[in-house]
């Protein structure tokens, strides 16, 4: 791939890093080559090709990172119920986050965004239900060593793991506002939502993600549920929550806290003719939603090709089916990119630039922040790699390594560089200007 725009080159640089992150965290456990193509070799990258200020971090959640799943007062989440496997240790970052943070400052990171466990600080998903403070002593110590060691916190509000008492009720408010009371001195940057469109496909579309439901008729082995109805509803629902909680926070808290709230967003997107399935904001919904963001954090993994697929008459109506699209890695024989280790993985740099010029061009060049995983005029304030470690991969387990740093499930989840965060460490060297 030939480079000849200058302000392409400058924002393809995310592209690259990307691919180089992606080989060298991704290295086959065998024989450890890592092969970089050739039309990647020649363009050198390190912290100084990118504006003063920029952020380079990693990313976690709670439910895949923590562990403790029983300790200390912690009551159960949706994720708790629907595999009970693994993370009751996951990687056990409850009990050793000095010994990760220490990780991060070795290599020479800026930042790292994690998410707080709802259920770790509000057992039963209610402020009247009691607050955990053991809960809320964990987070003050983890953002404090955080500060401490020099890296900025980046806080996510929900990362999919509900309180299992509150899958018919809603208190995500309140919850919100305990944490802006108790962390907000010291976290300056809030993400609302990891995922909604992620959250509500998976667990309620296709019922492979906590809490499992989907439409009988798609034999998916679901616990009931609608792929017609729900993921809209859900969305819907995660939206006004988004907002209701970025409201709370701009007139009570951002004042004094001078922080900024925004929400995570993965990047596949349809507009679709859903008829009366499709829920209705009313004004005042609206009203709320519109302009509910200081930023926008963007998660991004790979690309693939769209087909239309036809759709019989008679069909079922479900999510699944409603962008009337045949998506695949493949045309013609022809990978749209290099595979990595999960098999819906494609590297293709070029696909992070196309979605930051389609947000900067549909919603009027928000700041954004690539929170998973410039020039020409895009506000791109950072990059966080996803992730810091190998860790509990939802419902893959342990089967697949999105690490920077290797853990050895079968030795107490020791930590080891990879080749990855060697080239990390050295890309981040502030190198002094003469």
């Amino acid at each position: 791939m030939a480079y000849t725009n200058q302000k392409d080159l400058s924002l393809l640089n995310l592209g690259f890093l990307l691919l180089l992150l992606l080989i060298g965290s991704l290295v086959s456990e065998s024989n450890g080559k890592v092969i970089i193509p050739t039309q990647y070799a020649s363009l050198h990258l390190n912290r100084t090709s990118f504006p003063p200020g920029f952020i380079f971090g990693t990313a976690s959640s709670s439910y895949q990172y923590e562990g403790a799943a029983n300790e200390d007062g912690r009551g159960p989440s949706i994720w708790d119920n629907f595999t009970h496997k693994y993370p009751d240790v996951a990687i056990d970052e409850y009990h050793r986050y000095k010994e990760d943070v220490g990780i991060m400052k070795e290599m020479n990171l800026d930042a790292y965004r994690f998410s707080i466990s709802w259920s770790r600080l509000l057992p039963n998903g209610k402020v009247s239900g009691g607050v955990n403070k053991k809960g809320i002593k964990y987070y003050n110590d983890l953002i404090d060593e955080l500060i401490a060691k020099g890296l900025k916190p980046f806080v996510t509000l929900f990362h999919w793991d509900t309180p299992q008492a509150l899958e018919e009720d809603e208190h995500f408010k309140e919850y919100a506002e305990l944490c802006f009371k108790e962390f907000g001195d010291r976290v300056k940057h809030w993400i609302t939502l990891n995922e909604p469109w992620s959250y509500a496909v998976g667990g309620y579309a296709t019922g492979y993600a906590a809490p499992g439901r989907c439409s009988v008729w798609q034999k998916l082995n679901c616990t009931g549920g609608d792929s017609g109805t729900e993921p809209y509803l859900v969305i819907h629902h995660q939206l006004i929550s988004h907002a209701i909680a970025v409201k709370l926070y701009r007139d009570k808290y951002q004042a004094s806290q001078k922080g900024v709230i925004g929400i995570s967003l993965v990047a596949p997107c349809m507009k679709v003719l859903v008829g009366k399935r499709l829920p209705k904001f009313t004004k005042e919904e609206a009203k709320v939603v519109k302009g509910s963001f200081d930023f926008v954090g963007l998660n991004y993994y790979t690309t693939s090709y769209a087909a239309y697929a036809h759709l019989p008459n008679n069909s079922f109506p479900s999510y699944n089916t409603d962008s009337r699209t045949n998506v695949t890695t493949e045309r013609n024989g022809v990978s749209i990119g290099p595979k990595a280790a999960s098999p819906w993985l494609r590297v293709y740099p070029l696909g992070i630039y196309n979605i930051l010029q389609y947000t900067k061009e549909k919603y009027n060049n928000p700041l954004i922040y690539i929170t998973e995983n410039g020039k020409d005029g895009v506000k791109v304030k950072g990059y966080f790699a996803w992730s810091l470690l190998d860790n509990y991969e939802w419902i893959s387990g342990y089967t697949v390594r999105f690490g920077i740093n290797f853990v050895d499930y079968k030795d107490h989840q020791k930590r080891y560089p990879k080749l990855s965060a060697h080239w990390f460490k050295n890309f981040l060297v502030k190198k002094k200007k003469y």
